[in-house]
C-alpha cells in the first residue's frame, strides 16, 4: 500500500508505464468538474471511475481484495476513512469473481484517513475497506484509477 500526496506522484512512475498513465489522468484532468463514470485512459489496462457518495458507518463496510488491478483511490473532495489489511488477516466470504475482478473477505485491519489531494494505492496484497465515514456521513468525489498488474 502507499499513501501519498498527489503532487509527489512521479516517484512512482518507475511502478511501470500504467501507473504513469494513471497518476497523470490524475493530474491531468479537471477533476473537479467531472462527471460520475466511467473513463477509458488505456483500454482495460487503465481506466477510472468517478464516484459521489457519502461515507458509511464502519459496520456497513465489506473488506475487498482484487486480483488483476491494483486501486489508486484519490479524493477530489470530502474524506473517508480506509481500511487495510493483509490475507494472513482474513478469511474469504465470497468467492474470487474474475468478470468483476473482486473477492470479499472478513478479518481485522487498520483504518486511516483519505484526504482531498491525497491518494492511497491498493495492490492485489492489500485487502481495502473504502468509504467509511470519519464521525458523521458527509460526501465524497472520488476517482478510483483501475491499474491492470496481473492477468
Amino acid at each position: 500500500m502507499i499513501l501519498d500526496q498527489i503532487k509527489h506522484t512521479e516517484i512512482y512512475y518507475p511502478l511501470g508505464e500504467n501507473f504513469r498513465k494513471a497518476f497523470e489522468f490524475l493530474k491531468s484532468s479537471d477533476l473537479e468538474n467531472i462527471d460520475e463514470g466511467k473513463y477509458e485512459i488505456d483500454g482495460d489496462n487503465v481506466f477510472a471511475v468517478v464516484q459521489n457518495y457519502d461515507t458509511k458507518p464502519r459496520t456497513a463496510g465489506k473488506w475487498e481484495a482484487h486480483k488483476k488491478y491494483a486501486d489508486i483511490q484519490f479524493i477530489v473532495s470530502g474524506k473517508e476513512k480506509i481500511g487495510f489489511s493483509f490475507p494472513t488477516k482474513m478469511i474469504v466470504t465470497e468467492d474470487y469473481n474474475p468478470d468483476k475482478d473482486l473477492m470479499f473477505l472478513k478479518g481485522e485491519g487498520e483504518f486511516l484517513i483519505l484526504e482531498s489531494g491525497y491518494f492511497a494505492v491498493f495492490f492485489p496484497t492489500d485487502i481495502h475497506m473504502p468509504g467509511i465515514a470519519v464521525n458523521l456521513s458527509t460526501p465524497v468525489k472520488k476517482v478510483v484509477v483501475k491499474v491492470k498488474v496481473g492477468e
